[in-house]
């Protein structure tokens, strides 16, 4: 509305809410004749041969994914009733986003601070399978069938692994770093005292042992503390243990600190001044996430599956720089620039 009231326009609360809606069923429409384009075979080789474009020099595709919860208003005036049944008044949902980019699309500004100037996104509220052929489809839009290799950074999230060995089987699969951190973290808590000197102590050495590739020793360090504790931190315990176990083969990081270390001491070879680039989080696609949250997530705002999923649908396709699909109009001319 502020928008409108600096152009002279003068537009009510209920207007812009039944026309974005209204835009954002269009977008809805759009997405789904898109997505029929993996259903067979023959569709999906043209999806991937008109995204091939001319040739290109050997690149990396990256996917990152996550997902945050946000507020529906289920059972509208059925509260005190669900409650008096016994039922569960559900309040908050699963919202699940991804991102992908080629690796030479990541730079740096001039503070060094990482920049990606072209990256694709994905955002429902429909669930993992809706996740999941978006996601697939986004990423052949950007090049998955032309990648020399994919690699897909997130956290220990059961669901996301197995979304990566579904359409990604083949992918790199690297655990964020600062997620494993934080794991670190938390048991150097409750061993030791919230930012006390101890924790600090305690964890130092085992942070650096998983940047050197060491998981081993950082289990063997958290299973050596486990038979003196009490049994319901040994539980505790023992599910960060499972967490490293199973994420083991995902914590490689010591070939990308060597290979930056190389770089700034410009003694890298080409391989390590490519590997150098990959990120060993997923801050990228974080703040990302962030920037939904704050307009999804304010106070005292609920919304429903119809109005939210409306909404991301059509924040997407801005984000994707494909508006031209939904307004014509909008489609850049070319020949101006």
């Amino acid at each position: 509305m502020a928008v409108a009231g600096r152009l002279g326009l003068d537009l009510s609360r209920c207007w812009l809410h039944q026309e974005s809606h209204r835009q954002g069923l269009k977008a809805q429409a759009r997405r789904a004749e898109t997505l029929a384009q993996l259903d067979t075979w023959e569709h999906l080789q043209a999806l991937a041969g008109a995204c091939q474009g001319p040739p290109v020099a050997p690149f990396t595709l990256v996917i990152e994914l996550d997902a945050w919860n946000i507020r529906e208003r289920d059972d509208w005036g059925q509260t005190q009733t669900r409650r008096q049944q016994g039922l569960k008044v559900e309040r908050w949902h699963w919202v699940y986003m991804a991102t992908v980019f080629r690796l030479d699309h990541r730079g740096q500004t001039a503070g060094g601070r990482a920049l990606i100037n072209a990256r694709g996104y994905v955002a429902t509220r429909l669930g993992l399978e809706a996740l999941t052929a978006q996601l697939h489809r986004e990423a052949l839009q950007r090049g998955l069938g032309q990648a020399q290799q994919v690699l897909v950074i997130a956290d220990g999230t059961v669901w996301i692994w197995n979304l990566v060995q579904d359409r990604f089987p083949n992918a790199r699969q690297r655990l964020d770093l600062w997620h494993v951190e934080e794991h670190l973290w938390s048991v150097a808590h409750d061993l030791h005292g919230r930012g006390t000197p101890e924790a600090r102590a305690w964890v130092e050495p085992l942070l650096q042992q998983v940047r050197d590739d060491q998981t081993t020793a950082v289990i063997a360090s958290l299973a050596e503390r486990k038979p003196r504790l009490q049994a319901a931190q040994q539980e505790k315990l023992q599910t960060q243990i499972e967490y490293f176990e199973h994420n083991t083969h995902r914590m490689a990081y010591k070939e990308i600190m060597a290979a930056r270390v190389a770089v700034a001491e410009g003694t890298a070879t080409p391989a390590q001044k490519q590997r150098a680039h990959e990120p060993l989080g997923s801050g990228a696609f974080e703040s990302t996430c962030r920037q939904h949250q704050c307009r999804f997530k304010r106070t005292g705002q609920f919304w429903t599956p119809a109005g939210d999923e409306a909404l991301m649908c059509l924040e997407t396709f801005w984000r994707n720089d494909r508006w031209h699909e939904l307004y014509p109009h909008a489609k850049p001319n070319l020949a101006l620039n």
